[in-house]
């Protein structure tokens, strides 16, 4: 059976209190850890490596930036979640279930990615207690001490949901003059940071072109660190992806 508008609301709910639930430093106290910020920020600029090849094709580069910025980067979504979460019952009657069901996606991607970046940070406290500076050596290792392949691909895999239910976005009728009509109305509902979130998927889409092969070059470029990560290859984070010529 397919999912009721309310099971997507509900679904949607669910992830968000995961998602506070972890941000919060009295129920994860891990988010004192002194090696947080410096985990994240190096994942970010490893990211920005490894989509080189995407930001440097015009077509792709938007996407790419909307990826690294929005869904899987080091940005602080609390705002976003903070919006959903007080005005959750009225996103049933401003967004289709298709789009709510993407932001449940990039909610439990971001839900998953920071209860991730905590057990790496633990890691890393056990590895090197006293120093704050991370290389690709020292991420391996706690990569691995971390483990939970399944999951690391169930991480993967959301990014995809994610990209996909942007574009699947795209192919429905309406959808950008719906957006443009609900810009005033959904941030006086308080969602402001929702429908800019929105607005910048559906812009960076919009001129993509093959959204399908994007998104299997993202997955198969993550899926091949992941796995040279776990292999313990000496050079993870040889770049994957390429740029179309043109």
């Amino acid at each position: 059976m397919s999912a009721t508008p309310r099971d997507t609301a509900a679904c949607l709910g669910r992830r968000l209190a995961c998602h506070q639930a972890l941000h919060d430093p009295q129920l994860s106290p891990g988010n004192g850890s002194g090696w947080l910020k410096p985990l994240q920020a190096w994942q970010a600029a490893r990211l920005e490596r490894s989509f080189a090849g995407f930001l440097q094709d015009p077509a792709r580069r938007p996407a790419a930036r909307f990826f690294l910025t929005d869904v899987y980067g080091d940005h602080d979504f609390a705002r976003r979640d903070a919006d959903i979460a007080r005005v959750l019952p009225k996103m049933q009657r401003l967004l289709p279930e298709a789009l709510l069901a993407t932001v449940a996606d990039g909610i439990a991607l971001g839900a998953l990615t920071h209860a991730f970046d905590l057990r790496m940070a633990g890691a890393l406290e056990r590895l090197s207690p006293r120093r704050h500076v991370l290389d690709a050596a020292l991420y391996a290792r706690a990569y691995r001490e971390v483990g939970l392949p399944r999951l690391r691909a169930r991480q993967i895999a959301l990014i995809d949901d994610v990209g996909n239910g942007l574009a699947a976005a795209l192919r429905m009728p309406g959808i950008g003059a719906l957006l443009r009509l609900s810009r005033l109305p959904a941030r006086a509902a308080g969602l402001g940071e929702l429908q800019g979130f929105l607005e910048r998927g559906f812009e960076a889409f919009a001129g993509l072109g093959d959204a399908a092969a994007f998104l299997a070059d993202i997955r198969h470029s993550e899926a091949e660190v992941m796995r040279r990560l776990f292999a313990g290859d000496a050079a993870p984070f040889t770049p994957v992806l390429r740029g179309r010529a043109g």
